[in-house]
């Protein structure tokens, strides 16, 4: 998803610095209308490159979705009534183990979709899993029982989620973004996979019968 951003931030900076190159022979030309041509085209190759350097920066950490996908394989270990440890592994490898309150695993996640001409660019709908939680079935056990929750997004400096939400142009690049969730039982040993389409997360046994 990434190296189609880098080609054109590469291409836009050199075209940027070509143009700037241009202008400075014009200006020594004293051709004043060719100069101020050629610093606009500079100044916006050299805007793209910003917009495209944001972007790229924003979405790492986001996987490209193009078709369901597993997020993560979770194993289920209960421990006692409405208390277990979820240990998670993620498909670049890493490993993570919460140990949560509740009847259930809940997970959730950001959702990015682009417009269908930002695809040409080689950007798809993309995902992040966000937090992992423990669910109480009962609505009263979530009023006044203990709440676990954790982090499983990892830090960035930019995060295309949040800027979205932030700056009213991306919204001419992005078709949506929402947040989805899924969760399911734990009261029992279990293994599964949380997989993600086009449409959000869902769960579905690692080991079918």
């Amino acid at each position: 998803m990434l190296n189609s951003l880098i080609v054109l931030i590469i291409v836009c900076g050199v075209l940027s610095l070509i143009f700037f190159i241009a202008t400075i022979g014009a200006l020594r030309r004293k051709k004043l209308l060719s100069s101020a041509l050629r610093i606009l085209l500079a100044a916006l190759f050299l805007s793209l490159v910003a917009l495209f350097g944001t972007i790229t920066i924003a979405t790492v950490g986001y996987r490209a979705l193009t078709y369901e996908e597993t997020a993560a394989t979770v194993q289920i270990e209960p421990l006692s009534a409405k208390l277990f440890i979820a240990h998670f592994r993620f498909p670049d490898g890493r490993q993570a183990s919460y140990k949560l309150a509740g009847d259930e695993l809940y997970v959730d996640a950001h959702i990015l979709k682009w417009k269908p001409f930002v695809n040409i660019l080689g950007l798809h709908t993309a995902y992040e899993l966000d937090r992992v939680t423990g669910r109480y079935i009962d609505v009263k056990d979530e009023l006044v029982s203990p709440r676990t929750v954790f982090l499983i997004s990892q830090d960035k400096p930019l995060n295309m989620f949040n800027l979205r939400q932030r700056y009213f142009f991306l919204r001419r690049l992005l078709d949506a973004e929402y947040g989805s969730a899924t969760f399911i039982n734990s009261d029992k040993p279990a293994s599964f996979e949380i997989r993600v389409s086009t449409t959000g997360l869902l769960i579905r046994d690692s080991h079918p019968q």
